[in-house]
């Protein structure tokens, strides 16, 4: 596939964002960890231009190719490579592995605005990369200063009951997708159910949602949440894969939450119950309040992007971007696209109206939509 060939899909043309022919990178070998960071991201791209006109019938203007394609070469210039040790905030620090690149806030933040999202610069801390071939994660670190979390209800909660919630927060929301002319989504059970360590006081699970519908031959893909607790707030990294994959990834994502140290006086155990602020949830509020759609979109993207790409190369948008603020608007006549060799999967969050802010949203209806 030529990296600045056009094509047309459907009726609809686009135009691939991947000019590698133009950068430097063009020149290294495909196995370069640089070349390995451009392809996630450029391949990105690309795919969430089939699916905006597979499902809702986007076209890409030239401003924003431009603004995608310098954001992507700008994450790469900023990747930092692990082994190395990497300061977050004021909190903690997370140990990058080996074979594994970290990019930081600023140029994240420039590569998610590019793609429609609303990110809220305090929280988002970076995004984790694979630097090695046929790798299939990816990682959003973000920290959230909502206060001491505490656990006690994780003694007891039933993990049926939370599942419950997240499904009548999903089937409230439909009504506002389906107004926006978005799928409907299904939650169909636990792909981890919620398991918390009281010793390390880290927070694991998985959700698998989808749309309504959906084939059944087509893979779905999982958010795997892992949280690290602390005293003034939790560290999220969120790790996009396939769950046919998920067995697999999920030793890493596990790593990658060992990672993280938190700073003396930054710990959970160093919590002050005089001075402190204390979250206005618990951890079972935690799981079924974080923002039900952030969950939602992976599944239905994941449906359309297996026509195209491995999830390792398109999974940058784990928890959300505005894919109607990407493209814009056309008829509603584009008819899904076919495609002749399927392959796993990207994620994003749409949206019109309603903020997918980068932070995790907690509210008493766990479908609630976040108005800007």
């Amino acid at each position: 596939m030529r990296a600045d060939s056009s094509r047309v899909v459907s009726g609809c043309r686009y135009t691939e964002i991947t000019s590698l022919k133009n950068s430097s990178l063009a020149e290294k070998s495909p196995d370069t960890e640089q070349t390995i960071t451009m392809k996630v991201l450029t391949k990105l791209l690309f795919c969430l231009c089939c699916i905006a006109m597979a499902t809702t019938g986007f076209a890409q203007t030239d401003a924003t190719q431009a603004e995608l394609s310098a954001a992507v070469k700008e994450a790469n210039a900023a990747l930092i490579h692990g082994p190395s040790k990497i300061a977050i905030l004021d909190q903690a620090s997370f140990a990058l592995p080996a074979n594994s690149g970290f990019v930081p806030a600023a140029a994240a933040i420039r590569y998610l605005r590019a793609l429609g999202n609303t990110v809220n610069e305090k929280s988002l801390v970076g995004l984790i990369v694979p630097l090695t071939a046929h790798t299939d994660w990816l990682a959003v670190l973000t920290f959230e200063k909502a206060g001491y979390v505490r656990d006690d209800d994780a003694r007891d909660w039933h993990a049926d009951d939370i599942l419950k919630n997240l499904r009548d927060g999903t089937e409230q929301s439909n009504a506002g997708r389906k107004s926006r002319g978005l799928p409907e989504l299904e939650v169909t059970g636990w792909a981890e159910p919620p398991a918390y360590d009281a010793k390390t006081h880290h927070l694991v699970w998985s959700a698998i949602v989808r749309s309504k519908g959906q084939n059944e031959s087509l893979p779905t893909g999982v958010n795997y949440r892992t949280l690290a607790l602390g005293r003034d707030g939790y560290l999220s990294l969120t790790m996009v894969t396939q769950l046919s994959m998920l067995a697999t990834t999920k030793p890493t994502a596990n790593a990658l939450l060992g990672d993280i140290d938190y700073m003396d006086g930054k710990r959970y155990a160093d919590f002050n119950a005089t001075t402190d602020h204390v979250a206005e949830y618990g951890l079972a509020a935690l799981v079924a309040g974080v923002a039900v759609k952030k969950l939602g979109l992976l599944a239905i993207i994941a449906a359309f992007a297996a026509k195209f790409f491995k999830v390792g190369l398109v999974a940058f948008l784990a928890f959300g971007a505005s894919i109607r603020q990407f493209f814009k608007r056309k008829p509603k006549t584009v008819q899904p696209v076919a495609v002749s060799s399927p392959v796993p999967e990207p994620v994003s969050e749409p949206s019109t109206d309603v903020s997918t802010r980068t932070d995790d949203v907690i509210s008493s209806s766990a479908g609630a939509d976040e108005r800007r």
